[in-house]
């Protein structure tokens, strides 16, 4: 990292306005099994309340004014729902004839998007309503000019049910650097982030993750975390799912053993 980047990091601003956030949602939910070939994995609810609808909810109480959802395995569904469900912001779909995975779910839906960064959030999460902290966060350490990516991190140790070895070291600045294939990170990606429409030049169309543009981020000293301070769990298999619903209300419990 450049001193002039680190600098500009260090340098104290004002919370970032964001206006526009998006809601990855197009994801196919294999590891729920027959679960997630039923129904979007961003339908399933926890506390009663579909996940694509309290990511909105996050959303709109951090600000946000207009958010983008992209929608491709059961699309008809994520669809039939937003007309139903009343958002509490306007939303537009995004709609992939295939799975473009998160880059290229990204990168397709930006002229929805705007050219002003904005926020992305995975749908397959239960943040028990502290995401729009976590929005808050980021827009509190979000510096443009040094940053084409700033991550939502949370310490792998306050994971409940996470059973991985973490995503990234970060350092006192918030500098992220991906773990190598055989190490133990101290933090993970919660799926919440602010990113800049420019950090998507040059990659490719169609499908690819957004780890390729982390990775080139890192690698220009532009990638960045702060840390989560609130609740967090993945809900991506079925234990996680049920976990997350027992979380939720503990009254469940007995009905869930």
């Amino acid at each position: 990292m450049s001193a002039d980047i680190a600098r500009l990091v260090l340098t104290p601003a004002p919370p970032a306005i964001v206006r526009v956030g998006m809601v990855l949602a197009a994801g196919r939910g294999a590891r729920l099994g027959a679960l997630g070939r039923q129904r979007p994995k961003a339908l399933m609810e926890v506390g009663g309340v579909a996940l694509l609808d309290q990511a909105l909810q996050g959303l709109a109480a951090a600000g946000v004014e207009r958010a983008v959802v992209n929608a491709a395995h059961l699309k008809d569904q994520i669809v039939a729902h937003l007309n139903r469900a009343a958002p509490p912001l306007p939303v537009e779909v995004s709609l992939e004839d295939e799975p473009l995975e998160t880059g290229g779910g990204v990168k397709q839906a930006l002229p929805l998007l705007g050219a002003a960064p904005f926020f992305a959030v995975n749908a397959d999460v239960w943040w028990n309503d502290a995401l729009a902290n976590g929005l808050d966060a980021l827009k509190s350490a979000w510096r443009p000019a040094a940053m084409d990516a700033l991550l939502l991190m949370l310490p792998t140790m306050r994971a409940q049910g996470y059973e991985g070895r973490g995503d990234f070291y970060m350092d006192g600045i918030g500098a992220l650097v991906r773990r190598h294939e055989t190490e133990t990170s101290p933090f993970l990606f919660t799926g919440a982030q602010l990113l800049t429409p420019g950090a998507f030049a040059g990659l490719p169309d169609g499908a690819f993750s957004l780890n390729a543009l982390y990775d080139r981020a890192a690698k220009a000293g532009r990638l960045f975390g702060v840390t989560h301070g609130g609740g967090w769990m993945d809900v991506g298999t079925p234990a996680r799912l049920t976990a997350a619903r027992v979380a939720a209300d503990p009254a469940r419990q007995p009905l869930l053993l």
